[in-house]
């Protein structure tokens, strides 16, 4: 049917791809474009500091000179430190709170709200919040609770983010804060949609409470905590907002220098975007490979259940 009011001999597939033709422009010159164009560049030196001299194509160097470089592995390895540690953390955290959630009792609801709160917030808001907790001196909050262990013990304050011991673990609490509610909130949502019955027929059986968790809690929720981590280890690779803030752009020497945070030296403060280009696809492609085996575990899990 021809709607009224349109002109003569326009069909529905005209019609949609009017509609469509603008978000996809758009899509293309947003996305896609800078994807391309950033491939391009990788394979180039160039210097956004210089945009009148032009790229010149040098191959595979850039990214050959990131992979022989010791420092660039060592980022690598502070990054894999911290998304173990964290994501680790996280996934104990959370579904800890969701198995004491996943049950009727008073206030539940304004409960689950107040966990959840944490993750609502802007990354750069929570690393103020948590710089000023984690002061040097004693007008930090967690420094100042700890002051009369650490006058007993003739201590001096820790330095959370100043001291390289102590900023990587710094910021793997302040990212557990935040995103252990992710975590509690994708694990919840799995148990509450377990069928009762199957507990139930475990309790005519007289199961145990480890039997109940072991064969039927944890394979039915499973492949939604392996949904979970995928988001939470993607974006782990990826994190530098919360780095930056609360460790004052790095912190102190490669304690805090993760992948992400030595990217965004390279591209603006060294203005190598050729060099950093290539670093970015460096860690997309790690990026995509782990995906890969979480969604091949994933499908796996599903199967068996």
């Amino acid at each position: 049917m021809r709607s009224e009011g349109l002109p003569k001999g326009l069909n529905d597939y005209q019609i949609k791809m009017m509609f469509i033709t603008p978000t996809m422009i758009l899509l293309v010159l947003m996305n896609i474009f800078p994807l391309l164009w950033s491939l391009y560049l990788s394979f180039h030196r160039y210097k956004a500091s210089l945009p009148t001299r032009p790229a010149k194509f040098i191959g595979l160097r850039n990214y050959s000179r990131l992979l022989s470089d010791p420092e660039v592995w060592e980022y690598f390895q502070t990054t894999a430190y911290f998304v173990v540690l964290a994501v680790l953390i996280q996934f104990i955290i959370g579904f800890g709170l969701a198995l004491l959630l996943n049950r009727e009792f008073a206030y539940k609801g304004m409960i689950t709200t107040l966990i959840l709160l944490p993750m609502m917030l802007s990354p750069v808001v929570v690393g103020l919040f948590w710089r000023f907790i984690f002061a040097s001196d004693n007008s930090g909050l967690v420094n100042y609770f700890l002051s009369p262990v650490l006058n007993t013990l003739n201590m001096q304050p820790i330095g959370w983010t100043t001291n390289p011991k102590m900023a990587m673990i710094a910021v793997v609490i302040v990212d557990t804060w935040m995103w252990s509610p992710f975590m509690m909130l994708i694990s919840l949502a799995g148990l509450s949609a377990i069928p009762k019955y199957l507990y139930e027929a475990a309790d005519v059986d007289r199961a145990s409470t480890w039997f109940k968790f072991r064969w039927i809690t944890l394979p039915l929720v499973s492949p939604l905590l392996l949904i979970a981590l995928l988001f939470r280890t993607m974006d782990a690779f990826k994190m530098f907002d919360i780095v930056y803030v609360l460790t004052r752009e790095g912190g102190p020497g490669t304690a805090t220098e993760t992948v992400s945070m030595n990217l965004y030296k390279l591209a603006f403060r060294n203005f190598n975007t050729g060099k950093a280009c290539a670093m970015a696809y460096i860690l997309l492609i790690i990026i995509v490979a782990l995906s890969n085996i979480y969604v091949k575990y994933l499908n796996q899990v599903k199967g068996e259940a």
